[in-house]
């Protein structure tokens, strides 16, 4: 531990000189402040937030490839229109970087989307799936490490969703979903567009490539169900995959099984039942084992347990019985020996592990920076992870056999050197039943000794997921910004939350808005005790679950919050079983009791419309129109209710082209921007029952260049 400490406090470029600074910096996610003068953060920084999505590092080891995403920047004209800004999501590229002098090089990037980057079996290529040029659909494409262009090496009639290499570097198995019958297709045209319900449903199945013999057409494996993972055995013809009955999300949640085939045939040669959510599947080395994450029963709210299964068909072994925690990410070392990624409370670990369950041992302690994948070379010395900080978003880190911790390899945000951040910090409280939590808090910027600040209580949604202490700052997320305008910010970690095991991530079942959300009251009382918090302004605000709360906060729990800001959120439980898309997953591992078995009325009372006669709370309510998840209804009901009985304010803002959470970057902005409006707003001494801000947004966009536009206009006229 010491050495680690060491190591920390040497790379910060601090002295080693204290144990108590090394557990204040480690622990505390403590990274050097910025200089005096430096800038808080703002919601136009948040527009600028680039970070790592996924990392691979090479088979040999020297390299690491990964994806950047770029986001559109609604405060710059730019795009295909005009010149003016093109709305979207966030574009992805291509970057590698050279582990022996930590060079990172751009590969492909720009306004492209590159996604599911792996290496060729020979470690020379990176392979990527993208749609490029004229590509009518998502093609695979590889670009050569030592130089070259990207070269498509294989298309399909449809989109293609994953791949996996063959070790040969010849064939591909891919995933593609079935077409668009013609027939259909010609009846639209004339206008016949009746859509039949969740039936006559399109199937992704299993395909085999060549791609070395251009002119070969991809073979479809004949398997009963609809295919979301497969992964090709290092050594023979055999495939494993993840298969559910049906395409649809429910399925995909809650009946999807592990099979391993044969690649030549399809026939399925083993089976491994597992009895609930699935996670990652990976292969020994060796093939004669897979190391899986799944759930371990059915009510199990989330996939998390660490199991080693023989590929020929066995019985699996839970490497970590008990585990008080949940395993994120798992890769092999070599054939006898698993290393994974897990969640721990508010902090991750990295760990490894026998797949006889012995040897146990965590090589990257809670404290460091939050790991969330995790990518090993061939020989199992060298690793690349995802991580973030208190003070940056995802990056990549790497850590090498002997190493003390993972060292970071990217900076994507330098200019986050140049702000403020406020101090971040885990804190434990008791619940009003003895149970112990735990949450983050980031305190306001400029807090003095004394002061009672308001708070803005962020609740996470699932609510199978837990906050750790690390960026915490996004569209949706107040964290820096709002610290940086006074508020107190807290995350916690309420029961029903993963990263503490099973038992505790079933504590909420059957008890919707009971204990649970009784739980963030607590939290509450606990930061007014701190001397921290003015109990009189306290705002709650989430998504999904977290909007959940956050209408059962503003009508319920009404007397304990002056503002609310609800997205995508639950409001009335009868109709939401009605109209989700994963009524099954809803019923075993949250409700866990259904309506019509004599529990209409506890549906009814455990919704916030049935408190809204008392509900005192200002709440803004937004959230995306074609939302499947939580019906856009949902926040109407809500809506409906307050405005017509007229005694609090409320508003509903509807997000055009948006689910379940905003995609788009000008809808990201609008966002945060009415959030953190809303809170400042009511959050002032006495201004419960004020009128709402008004309705129009400032989003301080730049203005066209009127003597420009004439400039161009003329030019034009002469020509």
């Amino acid at each position: 531990m010491k050495s680690t400490i060491s190591t920390y406090l040497q790379k910060a470029g601090l002295p080693v000189s204290s144990i108590a600074t090394a557990l204040l910096i480690i622990l505390g996610m403590g990274w050097p402040q910025s200089a005096a003068g430096a800038q808080p953060l703002t919601p136009k920084d948040l527009t600028g937030i680039q970070s790592v999505g996924a990392v691979r590092i090479s088979p040999d080891g020297t390299h690491v490839a990964l994806t950047k995403f770029v986001p559109r920047d609604p405060y710059k004209e730019r795009g295909k229109h005009d010149g003016e800004f093109e709305d979207g999501s966030s574009f992805s590229e291509l970057h590698v970087i050279r582990l022996s002098d930590g060079r990172n090089m751009p590969f492909v990037t720009g306004r492209k989307s590159v996604g599911s980057i792996e290496w060729t079996p020979d470690g020379e290529g990176i392979s990527f799936l993208a749609k490029r040029d004229d590509d009518e659909h998502r093609s695979l494409y590889v670009i050569p490490l030592h130089g070259g262009e990207a070269r498509r090496v294989l298309a399909h009639e449809t989109d293609i969703s994953a791949y996996s290499w063959n070790p040969d570097g010849r064939r591909v198995a891919f995933l593609a979903r079935d077409k668009e019958p013609k027939e259909e297709k010609k009846l639209s045209k004339k206008g016949f567009e009746a859509e039949v319900f969740e039936e006559n449903l399109r199937f992704t199945r299993l395909w085999i490539g060549d791609v070395e013999d251009a002119g070969a057409e991809p073979r479809m494996l004949d398997l009963e169900g609809d295919v979301s993972e497969m992964h090709w055995s290092p050594v023979g013809d055999q495939l494993v995959l993840a298969l559910a009955p049906t395409p649809l999300i429910d399925d995909h949640y809650m009946k999807r099984k592990v099979r391993v085939v044969d690649a030549d045939s399809g026939k399925v040669v083993a089976q491994l039942d597992n009895p609930g959510k699935l996670g990652s599947i990976v292969w020994s080395p060796d093939g004669k084992h897979l190391a899986i994450i799944w759930a371990e029963d059915i009510h199990d709210p989330s996939e998390g347990r660490l199991i080693v299964a023989p590929s020929a068909g066995g019985p699996p072994r839970d490497l970590l019985p008990d585990y008080k925690g949940h395993v994120r990410d798992v890769a092999w070392r070599d054939s006898g020996c698993v290393l994974y990624v897990g969640d721990e409370g508010c902090e991750t670990v990295f760990g490894r592990v026998n797949i006889d369950g012995s040897d146990k041992h965590t090589i990257v302690p809670p404290g460091g920076p939050i790991l969330t994948s995790l990518s090993v070379s061939k020989d199992g010395q060298s690793c690349a992870f995802v991580g973030n900080a208190a003070t940056h978003s995802r990056e990549v880190f790497a850590m090498q056999h002997g190493d003390d911790g993972p060292r970071r390899l990217t900076d994507s945000n330098p200019w986050l050197a140049d702000r403020r951040f406020a101090k971040q910090e885990v804190i434990r409280y008791a619940a009003r039943d003895g149970l112990e939590l735990e949450g983050v808090l980031i305190h306001p910027l400029d807090e003095e000794p004394g002061g009672r600040y308001p708070l803005i209580v962020t609740v996470h949604g699932g609510p199978e997921s837990n906050q750790h202490n690390g960026w915490l700052t996004g569209y949706s997320q107040p964290g820096q910004v709002a610290a940086a305008r006074g508020f107190a910010v807290f995350y916690p970690n309420y029961r029903g939350s993963t990263g503490r095991g099973v038992a505790f991530s079933k504590l909420d079942q059957a008890d919707y808005a009971g204990a649970e959300f009784d739980d963030l009251v607590d939290g509450v009382e606990h930061l007014v005790k701190m001397g921290l918090v003015d109990r009189d302004r306290v705002g709650v605000t989430g998504g999904s679950y977290g909007g959940f709360a956050s209408a059962w906060c503003a009508t319920a729990l009404t007397e304990h919050f002056a503002a609310s800001v609800m997205f995508v959120g639950i409001s009335e439980h009868i109709s939401k079983f009605g109209t989700t898309d994963i009524p099954n997953e809803m019923y075993l591992v949250h409700a866990r009791r259904l309506p019509w078995e004599g529990h209409w009325d506890w549906f009814r009372e455990r919704s916030p419309v049935y408190h809204t006669l008392t509900a005192r709370t200002p709440i803004l309510i937004l959230g995306g129109k074609d939302d499947t998840r939580v019906y856009p209804g949902q926040s109407m009901q809500l809506y409906r209710y307050l405005k017509t009985i007229g005694k609090v304010p409320v508003r509903l803002v509807r997000y055009p082209g948006e689910g379940h959470g905003n995609r788009k970057a000008a809808a990201r902005l609008d966002y945060n921007l009415r959030m953190l409006r809303w809170m400042e707003h009511y959050l002032q001494p006495d201004r419960r029952n004020a009128p709402p801000p008004p309705d129009k947004i400032e989003y301080d966009l730049p203005k066209k260049d009127e003597n420009k536009d004439k400039a161009d206009s003329d030019e034009k006229t002469e020509e």
